[in-house]
């Protein structure tokens, strides 16, 4: 086999090797998210929608079901749940004419609950970064940028049909 060919093939391992470490991140994050939903009574599509009202700030339902990738039928019954929790609040929204309109809020004093959850996970991951350079940093996160882009380039190809 040639220099070349031994390049290539080392080449294509790392590269499957980079890839099955993501799909061994996500499962894991699957999980952890799996056991936090467990700990605050919600389900892993709640607590995916409430993740992205606390991120994204106010949605509409029909914005948040979008980015969700939820149908809107669907996104009714988990806005349901997460208001008769506590976890959100529904608001007329005042920069729509139509006075039907509403927009979803996280209630941020709900905060300190998840944030507790999740001080085990952090304290980790800043341990983890300790150990790289800024420069690494900035690298790992254009590469998880990337990845995101990726993922949704494919959700949306897969949802077009």
């Amino acid at each position: 086999m040639s220099s070349e060919q031994e390049a290539r093939r080392g080449r294509r391992q790392r590269i499957r090797a980079v890839k099955e470490a993501l799909r061994d991140l996500n499962l894991q994050l699957a999980l952890l998210s799996r056991r936090f939903g467990t700990q605050v009574d919600l389900k892993d599509v709640d607590w995916n929608c409430l993740d992205l009202l606390t991120r994204h700030g106010p949605l509409s339902p029909t914005a948040l079901a979008h980015t969700a990738g939820l149908r809107p039928a669907t996104m009714t019954g988990i806005l349901d749940r997460l208001q008769r929790d506590g976890w959100i609040v529904r608001e007329r929204d005042p920069d729509n004419p139509d006075r039907r309109a509403v927009i979803v809020r996280a209630r941020r004093e709900r905060n300190a609950e998840l944030y507790r959850l999740y001080a085990g996970m952090n304290t980790e991951m800043d341990q983890l970064c300790a150990d790289y350079t800024d420069t690494e940093l900035e690298l790992i996160a254009s590469f998880l940028r990337r990845t995101t882009a990726a993922g949704r380039h494919a959700t949306d190809q897969l949802a077009d049909g």
